[in-house]
Order: C-alpha cells, then sequence, then structure tokens
C-alpha cells in the first residue's frame, strides 16, 4: 500500500457531508476509511472520489448503533489499515418530523440509536484502536437543532443536544492523552437530509429567506471545516461545537 499523510475513519461516508469530507481529506493526501450502512455502491463512488483526489480509500460496511457491527468494521479497518488518528462521525438520521405525543418507541430508540448511542460507539471503539497514534482529533457532525429546538423534531434536538455534552466530556476526559474531540454544528446544507430543497426551488428559495447569508449551504463547506479542524492549524481547539449556517441560528428570536 503507498504512504499516506495519515488514516481517517468517516462514518456516513457514502453521502451527504460524510462523503464530501472524504473528499476533502483524500485532497491532502490522506488514506480514507468509508464506514457506510446499507450502500455499498454509493459508498464505492465516495472512494473513487477519494482516490481521485489523491487519496487512498477503503469502504467498510457499518451499522454504528450496533456494537458488534462496529467492532467488526474498525477490527476490519485496523487490520488492512492501521490505526486511524482522525475519527469523522457523520452518521445520522434526520428528525421524524412527529410530536412527543404521537411518536413511538421506536422511532425516539431509532433516532437516539444512530444519531448519539452511535456516536459513543464510534468514539469509544476509536479511542481503543489509537494505540500510541498521537496526536489524534474526533470530529462530531451534529447540527443547529442541538441548540434551536422544533416541533416534530424531539428526537433529533435531544439527540444532538446530548451529543454537545458528549462531546465536552471527552474533550476533558482525553485531552491529556493528546485526543481533541469538537463538533460541527450545520445549518441547512445541500444534502439528501434537504432533498426537498435540491429538488424543488420554490421551496429552497422559500427556506433560503430564512438565512441572513441568502443561501444554503454546500457539503464542501462542512467538510473544509472538519479537515481544518483535523488539521494543526486547530490545535488548541478541543469540547468546541462550531456553527456553520450562514447566521440562520441567530434568526431563532424573530417573530416573538
Amino acid at each position: 500500500m503507498p504512504e499516506f499523510r495519515r488514516h481517517i475513519v468517516i462514518t456516513g461516508a457514502e453521502s451527504g457531508i460524510g462523503a464530501a469530507c472524504a473528499q476533502a481529506f483524500g485532497q491532502v493526501g490522506d488514506h480514507v476509511t468509508i464506514l457506510y450502512h446499507s450502500d455499498a455502491a454509493a459508498a464505492e463512488v465516495s472512494a473513487q472520489a477519494v482516490r481521485a483526489a489523491g487519496g487512498g480509500a477503503l469502504s467498510v460496511q457499518c451499522a454504528v448503533d450496533d456494537p458488534a457491527s462496529v467492532e467488526a468494521a474498525f477490527t476490519q479497518m485496523e487490520a488492512r489499515v492501521g490505526p486511524a488518528s482522525v475519527l469523522v462521525n457523520s452518521a445520522g438520521v434526520n428528525m421524524s418530523g412527529v410530536t412527543v405525543r404521537d411518536m413511538t418507541v421506536e422511532t425516539w430508540t431509532r433516532t437516539l440509536g444512530t444519531d448519539l448511542t452511535g456516536a459513543f460507539l464510534v468514539s469509544k471503539r476509536f479511542l481503543s484502536g489509537l494505540g500510541v497514534v498521537r496526536p489524534a482529533s474526533i470530529i462530531h457532525i451534529s447540527s443547529i437543532h442541538a441548540q434551536a429546538v422544533r416541533a416534530g423534531g424531539a428526537d433529533y434536538c435531544a439527540a444532538k443536544g446530548g451529543l454537545t455534552n458528549l462531546v465536552r466530556t471527552l474533550a476533558i476526559e482525553e485531552g491529556a492523552a493528546g485526543v481533541r474531540v469538537n463538533a460541527i454544528e450545520p445549518g441547512m446544507i445541500l444534502t439528501p437530509m434537504n432533498q426537498r430543497a435540491q429538488d424543488d426551488g420554490a421551496v429552497r428559495h422559500e427556506m433560503e429567506q430564512h438565512i441572513p447569508l441568502n443561501r444554503a449551504g454546500r457539503p464542501e463547506e462542512v467538510a473544509n471545516l472538519a479537515r481544518w479542524l483535523a488539521s494543526d492549524e486547530a490545535a488548541y481547539i478541543t469540547g468546541a461545537s462550531i456553527v456553520i449556517d450562514g447566521g440562520l441560528s441567530l434568526m431563532a428570536g424573530l417573530g416573538a
């Protein structure tokens, strides 16, 4: 295997922000392990994009809410590439759009399982596999809805709110060991989670009116931030939740 700069592992890297992150790290000569949930073809497209950008790539199936699946994925990855020094956790599901009154336990459990328990499981396994690899960095893709709640989003908002305190706790636990832990909180980004806005120009225009910069964000803009957070330029940043939303979250109190 050729020598690459670093080994990066990214969950949910078959689409959206995760795929953009994979390509961004490939552009600086990193090897990226793409952990995907079920779409092997999409994961291979991401892997090809990483290779075309100048990096190395491996795709491995992983259900982040399943401890056995996480263990198997990391074991396979480490056997083939060695331990990773950067984890970007981008796997997630969107809010259900169902009020608490009507939400099933299954819906609640599914969202929390992927968006919060999954973050815990992949962080735990990444840390146990580090060995002597230092410095190291964990970056969780969160959401402005960790702070700005929405009706119909109790499952998602609770998961992302919990993720904020997981990040903060990990930062103080792992700082002395040379591991930095941060979160990125995107607003409206043009990914499959915002498919209606991508497909319907009128819907997109209406949504963008609430954003001070007057446009939705692009996945590569989030990816560039993730790549920077994993770099030496961000070596003194840990426990932070960095908002990237064009100012959308600043509008939360308007109309009251």
